[in-house]
């Protein structure tokens, strides 16, 4: 299925390109500036590399860098300069696009925005990331769900970032919603290179659903990320990995959403998107519908209490340096809870 890494394109391939960049250190308004300029210079790279690419996915923190700064001078707006320039060079390449930004919200603290651009230089997918790596990351929680959208040759395309891969509930609402394709972008480092492995594939194969991930590489000085660029077919297998570690490498391979939606109208065993709302169909007919689930009744009530929650000892980020928030979830800055 992969095509040779997507040189042999079929009539119903899409070819994915997973961009393991250079992890920048960034802080001027200047450095961002610059690693704009480098980051459209890798979306014309990706063009020239592979001209079947349809799709070219860039790392969480590709353009802000790891350092978790939050002045307003480095951050960006979805209206901003940098992102009209990731327009244009999606626009000027004819190729789809995934970036991420740090987005200046003055009603709280800054989003971990990811944008999917299309070739026409549309932004067609805006999503805030839900579950922030916690307690190392500053941002505030999203607040548009998780988009699906029509991508590259009408394939149902959804993006994730990061920590958020973590939570199978997070692929689950992408499969749930529809998505073939779930992107997942991060920034994460090498002790949890494992970690990153088996849960791309098991998003994969517990939704039947293909998974493109890629995350930052190299050194900025103090940090160091690992690449491992992993597009994963929908039964779980691997299809393409980049295990070297190089920076700027661009890991690809062609998927088929077609087959995803052949696997999910056809398969019987194993078809657990499925087989969530539709428990012991052999025995019941259309199977039970109900919903078993304590968390999930709980969350909705908005009683979510793990047994042991009293016995948490990091509940906030003062232990990365963060000031202890008074803030409650959807409050603006200027009403504070006391």
């Amino acid at each position: 299925m992969n095509g040779l890494g997507g040189l042999n394109k079929s009539e119903n391939g899409v070819v994915i390109g997973c961009v393991q960049l250079q992890l920048p250190r960034i802080e001027t308004r200047a450095d961002i500036a610059a690693q704009t300029r480098r980051i459209i210079e890798m979306v014309g790279k990706a063009r020239r590399n592979l001209g079947t690419m349809d799709l070219v996915v860039f790392p969480e923190y590709s353009l802000h860098g790891l350092s978790m700064d939050i002045r307003p001078e480095i951050l960006c707006r979805i209206d901003g300069p940098e992102v009209a320039a990731f327009q244009e060079a999606c626009r000027d390449n004819r190729i789809w696009g995934c970036f991420s930004i740090m987005e200046l919200n003055p009603g709280g603290m800054p989003y971990n925005t990811g944008l999917v651009i299309d070739d026409a230089g549309t932004i067609v997918l805006t999503y805030r990331k839900l579950h922030p790596w916690v307690p190392v990351e500053p941002w505030e929680p999203g607040d548009l769900g998780i988009p699906v959208i029509d991508g590259p040759k009408g394939a149902k395309l959804a993006l994730i970032i990061c920590h958020d891969g973590m939570f199978p509930e997070m692929a689950r609402e992408c499969a749930y919603k529809g998505a073939e394709i779930m992107l997942r972008t991060a920034g994460y480092t090498a002790p949890i290179r494992e970690s990153w492995r088996f849960t791309n594939q098991a998003n994969a194969f517990q939704n039947l659903m293909i998974t493109a991930n890629v995350c930052l590489c190299g050194s900025d000085g103090s940090f160091d990320s690992m690449g491992e660029g992993m597009i994963v077919n929908f039964d779980g297998t691997v299809i393409a990995h980049g295990t070297t570690g190089r920076a700027d490498e661009i890991i690809t391979a062609e998927v088929r959403p077609d087959l995803v939606r052949e696997a999910r109208r056809g398969w019987g065993v194993e078809n657990n998107i499925y087989q969530l709302g539709h428990r012991g169909y052999v025995a019941v007919k259309g199977g039970a519908q109900d919903c078993p689930y304590t968390f999930m009744q709980d969350m909705v009530a908005g009683t979510y209490r793990l047994p042991w929650e009293a016995e948490v000892k990091v509940v906030d980020g003062t232990s990365c340096g963060f000031p202890g928030p008074t803030r409650h979830y959807g409050d603006p800055l200027s009403e504070a809870a006391e």
